[in-house]
């Protein structure tokens, strides 16, 4: 099947493809021997919350000291 790439790199995926895989709007994607894979992705909020948590340098323990706190147990 053949697909052309816009001045943009803008790629259509032709209904045919993208009808025999889980239904994602994001794709992760590598290169393999000359190739580009595109793996259908379902991301999660949860994983967008731990990745925030992280960033903030928050760790389980002050998760769970905030949610003490916050139930007046400390």
């Amino acid at each position: 099947m053949l697909a052309k790439m816009t001045s943009k790199n803008q790629v259509t995926l032709p209904k045919a493809v993208v009808s025999k895989v889980a239904v994602s709007d994001y794709f992760d994607i590598e290169v393999e021997g000359g190739r580009i894979v595109l793996t259908p992705v379902r991301l999660q909020k949860a994983d967008a919350v731990r990745n925030k948590l992280e960033a903030l340098g928050i760790n389980e323990s002050d998760v769970a000291d905030a949610v003490a706190w916050a139930r007046g147990q400390k």
